[in-house]
């Protein structure tokens, strides 16, 4: 009952230090540290069981070491499209093509291509943001809802949806023993609606806010550093094909990678974005300098949130609560599609991972409903969809790293739309999908 108590009150704290604004370097390995205690596991051990600092330190560094090049190939790749004003010239050169009043349609349709093309959705936060500071600047909309635009193309309809190489399609393969494109009619109709649906409360929610006198505005902080680096005139920026051209090298070159190289693709593709980006705009490069250390400390800072928010997962695991947890959700009566969604849901909420959610749960759920008859095409993309629900909590490392880090706002002002779109849709995503197959589609 304690270790309960601790699980939940511990992630519910964290949920409440995040949308504060506190540190995370600090806020996640205090709850974590709440978790462990009434969860009886030992702060400190040195006969090799698990413990605290052990547990903590294990996901803070598994994910680091993981991740690291591509956080920093794709930190630097966003801060070279946004000091040479290759961001801005594609921004002006999009407004041109699809008009100003569809500005945050862009930033939404450019993360859906990159995401399904197997761009790592925190690298896409990385390299659309300076062209949509471009297009939300130059339109005169919120900038709070910019995080929310990125999310809602990178993290709904295209990351779980049929065919999407993304990892969260791609872990049930190995329990269900399917392919990326299982239960792709579904898939393809539940992706519609989420996205149509997506993009109309999108739309509302920034003509609401809009309505009641909200502008393009930053902190002053960061308004000084972004004025020198996006007002500039037309004439003085580089031709928008420098910024189309990196683009297709990192979506190309991430694609046709991905099946032999899997996660290190990004790292190629990254690299060739990059080079390729240089190449074109060497003349516009003033201070390189200053670049390289902006798109580095932005890099650690982006990848060092992400990993405390892992970290706190790794120690929740360890507690008995959690066990108990999932073996309840997964133990659910009823319609067994019901009950996968909601036990991968609630596991993904928990460990504010995805990806997390499916690896913890399916080595116990796969057997128990491929054994009474559910079809495994039907239930890889109930798992795909659920898991990208709940997962974005506040304390989700996708969400503080795009909020904070990229976008430099805060929670109390750009978590809400995000969490609309975020967790909601999705939720809305999941019911139609089981009813879809319970209709036999």
């Amino acid at each position: 009952m304690i270790s309960m108590i601790g699980l939940v009150g511990g992630l519910f704290l964290l949920m409440y230090l995040t949308l504060r604004g506190m540190n995370l370097f600090l806020a996640a390995p205090l709850c974590a540290l709440l978790v462990a205690i009434t969860g009886d596991v030992t702060v400190f051990s040195t006969d090799g069981t698990n413990n605290f600092v052990q547990g903590y330190m294990a996901g803070f560094a598994s994910f680091t070491g993981a991740w690291f090049f591509m956080f920093l190939l794709g930190s630097l790749f966003g801060k070279m499209m946004e000091h040479t004003g290759t961001a801005d010239a594609l921004a002006a050169w999009i407004i041109s093509k699809v008009g100003r009043n569809h500005a945050a349609f862009a930033v939404v349709a450019t993360c859906a291509i990159l995401t399904y093309g197997g761009v790592s959705v925190f690298i896409v936060a990385f390299s659309v943001y300076p062209m949509a500071l471009s297009l939300f600047r130059d339109t005169n909309l919120p900038h709070r809802f910019i995080p929310a635009a990125l999310a809602f193309g990178s993290v709904t309809f295209t990351m779980t949806s049929a065919g999407s190489p993304e990892i969260q399609n791609w872990i049930p393969i190995k329990f269900l023993g399917t392919t990326p494109l299982a239960a792709w009619e579904v898939s393809a109709i539940v992706s519609v609606v989420m996205a149509v649906t997506g993009f109309l409360w999108l739309q509302y929610m920034i003509k609401k806010a809009c309505a009641r006198g909200e502008v393009f505005e930053l902190d002053e902080k960061h308004a000084s550093a972004q004025h020198d680096l996006t007002v500039k005139d037309i004439a003085d920026l580089p031709h928008p094909i420098s910024g189309i051209l990196p683009l297709v090298v990192v979506l190309g070159s991430s694609f046709l990678l991905h099946e032999t190289l899997r996660q290190n693709a990004l790292i190629v593709a990254l690299l060739g974005g990059c080079l390729t980006l240089a190449a074109t705009t060497h003349k516009y490069m003033k201070d390189v300098s200053g670049m390289i250390n902006d798109g580095t400390t932005g890099a650690l800072l982006a990848i060092g949130n992400t990993s405390a928010v892992v970290g706190f997962g790794f120690v929740a695991k360890l507690s008995p609560a959690f066990s108990v947890i999932v073996s309840t959700m997964i133990g659910i009566e009823g319609n067994a599609l019901i009950g996968a969604a909601v036990a991968i849901t609630v596991v993904a909420g928990l460990t504010g991972s995805a990806s997390g959610g499916q690896t913890i749960a399916l080595p116990e759920l796969a057997p128990h409903y491929l054994d009474i008859g559910v079809d495994p095409e039907h239930l890889h993309r109930i798992t795909a969809i659920s898991s990208g629900a709940l997962d974005t909590l506040p304390h989700n490392g996708y969400i503080v790293t795009t909020i904070r880090i990229i976008c430099h706002e805060t929670h109390k002002s750009a978590y809400w739309p995000m969490a609309a779109l975020t967790v909601f849709i999705p939720v809305l995503g999941v019911v139609l999908a089981i009813v879809l197959m319970g209709l036999g589609l």
